[in-house]
């Protein structure tokens, strides 16, 4: 939806608003000059301003393409720097376009392609309400007090950025079942995505900081030079994230592992138990399949079996007494082994 706001800004720092874009740059009696703000406009928009205002056509074109991150383009009559818009909601980064086409007695403004966030109304009032000491004193004034709200907005997503890797920390201590590995993934793509658009909009504000701009005059770098601190505090905590969620991946996989190593060790020792007593009564089990079969009888004969019999059974308990005997010996000589290697 297209929402297009034209202003006059006298030298008081007093915005006028006009109906029209021709209107708002009629030069006035008193000086000041022009703020063109449009969102999500078409070609027809803010195709004339290459006329109206003679900005570069490589400026508007930008504008209109959405593919475009972080940069700054120097012409003679104008600057074109892009922006990211930046919001965290439901465990998404978000990040927007914002476009902005400064020159003598120009600021002209872009934003909302895609339906992504500009900024609110409000926001923008509350903005230009606590700067308007230093808006009349020209457009580079007030392409920081926006650059400055947009810096703002990154400063809560980072925030809530900070909260979900947090919460993530304690899911994973807490419910390591439950802990599903995909929410790390997404934080690490969200913090990377984070980390591409903080490091080329400081970079973009080295630029304007030694002046590559012709249209930000001396007083203004200082402003800008506090710009450029907020991004570079943000981009170190960034990285800060970046290394928390990949110390976070190894602490899970290793939480994983030594589960896993838990889960064998217990299915080991019961395995082994089982085949214990399976050596014990295999030999016992043979002798009584022996004995089963009147073998025991014949060979003793009939009229002894009161006696004949209880000395099988002796007989089985003694050889297994022996066969467990000779496996405990095995085992702790096989136990010295380890211990001692």
């Amino acid at each position: 939806m297209s929402n297009h706001r034209f202003y006059r800004i006298d030298s008081n720092g007093v915005l006028y608003p006009e109906q029209t874009a021709e209107e708002a740059v009629k030069p006035a009696p008193g000086g000041g000059y022009t703020w063109l703000d449009y969102t999500n406009p078409s070609p027809e928009d803010i195709g004339p301003l290459v006329e109206l205002l003679d900005i570069h056509p490589l400026s508007v074109k930008d504008c209109l393409d959405e593919a475009h991150i972080p940069k700054i383009d120097n012409f003679d009559k104008s600057t074109f720097l892009l922006m990211n818009s930046c919001a965290y909601q439901e465990g998404r980064f978000l990040t927007g376009e914002i476009d902005f086409i400064i020159g003598k007695s120009f600021l002209v403004t872009v934003g909302g392609q895609r339906g992504a966030a500009h900024w609110d109304e409000k926001d923008i009032r509350g903005v230009l309400r606590l700067e308007a000491a230093n808006l009349g004193r020209g457009p580079d004034f007030l392409l920081h007090a926006l650059l400055d709200h947009v810096i703002d907005s990154k400063h809560k997503a980072i925030s809530l950025l900070e909260s979900e890797v947090d919460e993530t920390e304690e899911s994973i201590i807490n419910n390591l079942a439950g802990f599903k590995m995909v929410r790390l993934v997404e934080l690490r793509r969200n913090i990377l995505r984070l980390r591409k658009s903080l490091f080329y909009e400081r970079e973009m504000l080295i630029k304007l900081c030694r002046r590559d701009s012709l249209f930000i005059s001396e007083k203004a770098i200082y402003h800008f030079r506090d710009i450029y601190d907020h991004l570079t505090k943000y981009y170190e905590e960034a990285e800060i994230y970046r290394e928390v969620i990949l110390s976070l991946t190894e602490m899970y996989l290793s939480m994983v592992n030594n589960q896993m190593s838990v889960v064998a060790n217990r299915t080991n020792t019961t395995v082994r138990r089982l085949t214990f007593i399976t050596t014990i009564f295999m030999p016992l089990t043979l002798l009584a399949g022996v004995g089963g079969m009147s073998e025991w009888s014949m060979m003793t004969g009939p009229e002894n079996w009161k006696t004949a019999y209880p000395a099988f059974i002796l007989g089985m308990v003694i050889l297994g007494a022996l066969t467990y005997g000779v496996l405990r010996i095995m085992d702790k000589r096989l136990r010295s082994k380890l211990e001692g290697k």
